[in-house]
């Protein structure tokens, strides 16, 4: 049963959707377009929370009437069945109000700077970057969301020493924001003749895209230079100077970008990379200053955390924060990753739902 408290919050969303319904209606409203809209927002918000207490109170009210029948001898049996199917319904629309209730992260709805670096392993660990880019571009084809690289560093044998891509559409944050942390692979090196299983690791850092209205950033604390663009091995992709690199000065953070033929484009991609960057660090410093105890939790973005594993031997993969285990190490390389992502937001949101209680 939900708390006096919680019924008096679900009283107030209904009464005021009831009187957003009202407003709408009125000629006053229905002539004023930005009225229309700002209400309309309102409506929306708020339309799933009181769409649920509806159909709470309406279960409450048959789980009376089934009560009721009990008395009667003959449909007792019949009654004892429908208290128990409007029992199980009650706990889960309970639930849903509860998770509906939870405060929202402002982030969910927005795109997503992906960054994936080589960790421990070598060239093993360049090529396992290749792996996870891949992974996560079928992913967002699924998705239906716009995948676009913005800065590569590529090795001799097709891995990346580092890759950023910026990833658009609907709720891309909520869904990715689970994947930052140390990734883990297990198999054996195409570079390794003797058959080892090696171990190699990569970082993955999810952060959401920020726009100059979000962070200020004072010219003068940036450094711009501009190099030769270079691919693999050393050889020069433009014998002119569209590589371009900026250095914060006050943090240090330094963004290379070289992917595309001119230094203008170059230079946008760098800032878009670098203004998500320092939005992450300053969010990152402030939340240390608050709650050590948070980053302990799932989807915090420590990338200290190995939060993964993939063997290749026994087409197993293991996230360690939830203990869950899958047998289809292929398939999950092939972008099939809502399995996952579902039980980490499932986990994200019963410990939510642990600490509101």
């Amino acid at each position: 049963m939900l708390s006096p408290e919680l019924e008096e919050r679900l009283k107030s969303i209904e009464q005021k959707y009831l009187e957003l319904q009202y407003q709408l209606s009125s000629p006053e409203v229905v002539s004023d377009r930005e009225k229309l809209t700002k209400l309309g927002k309102e409506l929306k918000d708020i339309e799933e929370v009181y769409k649920a207490y509806k159909e709470y109170r309406k279960l409450l009210s048959d789980l009376e009437q089934a009560k009721e029948l009990l008395k009667n001898e003959e449909l007792k049996d019949l009654a004892k069945e429908e208290i128990e199917r409007l029992t199980q319904e009650l706990e889960k629309t309970e639930k849903h109000i509860r998770v509906l209730l939870l405060p929202k992260d402002p982030r969910d709805s927005k795109n997503v700077i992906l960054e994936i670096r080589a960790g421990v392993g070598g060239e093993e660990a360049a090529l396992f970057v290749a792996d996870l880019l891949n992974m996560y571009q079928k992913y967002a084809e699924e998705k239906g969301w716009r995948f676009s690289l913005l800065s590569t560093n590529r090795t001799g044998l097709g891995g990346y020493k580092e890759v950023s891509v910026l990833i658009e559409g609907e709720g891309v944050y909520s869904r990715l924001k689970f994947e930052s942390g140390v990734h883990r692979v297990q198999r054996v090196p195409i570079t390794e003749a003797g058959g080892r299983i090696h171990t190699s690791t990569a970082t993955v850092a999810v952060l959401p895209e920020t726009d100059e209205t979000e962070i200020q950033i004072d010219p003068k604390d940036l450094k711009i230079e501009t190099f030769r663009a270079s691919g693999a091995g050393g050889q020069y992709v433009n014998t002119t100077e569209t590589a371009v690199r900026i250095t914060h000065l006050p943090t240090g953070i330094t963004v290379s970008c070289q992917d595309e033929r001119s230094q203008f484009q170059n230079r946008q991609k760098a800032l878009k990379i670098l203004y998500a960057r320092l939005k992450d660090f300053y969010e990152r410093q402030k939340e240390e200053e608050i709650s050590k105890e948070r980053r302990q939790q799932v989807g915090t973005g420590e990338r200290s955390e190995k939060i993964r594993t993939y063997n290749f031997p026994q087409n197993r993969i293991t996230d360690h924060r939830i203990n869950l285990t899958l047998y289809r190490l292929g398939d999950v390389l092939e972008g099939k990753l809502d399995e996952l992502i579902e039980a980490l937001v499932e986990h994200y949101i019963e410990e939510k739902l642990k600490a509101l209680a």
